[in-house]
């Protein structure tokens, strides 16, 4: 997601009125604006996707200790939602099919045919699709194909 987009979805949630989103995502811009006069650089839409994945984990591991608690039904929710609004803001990942073609694709233009070229070929899928890729799953299939 691009700042100009980011700057579209607040705008957005301001017109539907929908105070959560507005929050998360104004969140998410001051994260970016930090880093823009932090190192006095325009944020790239890398950047935003990793401001928002840090986030993401940020918010979950607060659920996770909101659930733990268990005495805080409300702040519960409300951390579920916003995980899932950040959850949104992120590209679609790549996973199922068009994974496994991409993983073949992959493990035939590096020439890969051992076990010892299974980094390689998961560092090629992050960069291939900006890290948005089901890990586990690719790990799985990429240690299949490779003896």
């Amino acid at each position: 997601m691009t700042n100009e987009e980011l700057h579209n979805e607040m705008v957005a949630a301001m017109k539907a009125k929908d105070k959560t989103r507005l929050s998360i995502i104004r969140q998410v811009m001051g994260e970016v604006k930090n880093l823009e006069v932090n190192e006095r650089r325009d944020a790239t839409e890398e950047d935003v996707n990793s401001m928002v994945k840090r986030l993401i984990k940020q918010t979950s591991e607060t659920l996770e200790m909101s659930i733990k608690a268990g005495n805080n039904q409300e702040r519960t929710d409300t951390l579920t939602e916003q995980v899932k609004i950040l959850e949104s803001l992120l590209p679609a990942q790549v996973t199922g099919d068009a994974l496994i073609e991409l993983i073949e694709q992959t493990i035939a233009e590096l020439g890969a045919t051992s076990k010892k070229d299974m980094g390689r070929v998961m560092g090629a899928l992050g960069k291939a699709t900006g890290g948005n890729f089901d890990k586990p799953m690719a790990a799985k299939e990429v240690g299949a194909r490779l003896a």
